[in-house]
């Protein structure tokens, strides 16, 4: 059994790593995005509702890259489907 702790810890620090990289990525982008948005407003203030408009659809599609790592990071703690043959 001592292959099976390693391989759970293993497969712990790979989450615990794998949702790190997956929050603090979207998290720069949307610092990122917003940041440009700002200066697209200080430029062009009439077209504020476009920008609004365009910064509010990307931040959503950037949140759900997060919400998609934390789903798959989910499902290899506690549903992992290499577990199963470390049993057998």
């Amino acid at each position: 059994m001592p292959e099976l702790s390693t391989f759970i810890t293993t497969s712990t620090a790979a989450a615990i790593f794998g949702i790190s990289l997956g929050v603090m990525l979207p998290a720069v982008a949307m610092g990122w995005a917003v940041s440009r948005a700002m200066d697209a407003l200080a430029r062009q203030p009439e077209a504020e509702k476009a920008i609004m408009r365009t910064l509010f659809i990307g931040l959503a599609m950037i949140e759900s890259l997060a919400i998609y790592v934390l789903v798959i990071v989910l499902i290899v703690l506690f549903r992992n489907p290499l577990l199963e043959y470390l049993i057998r």
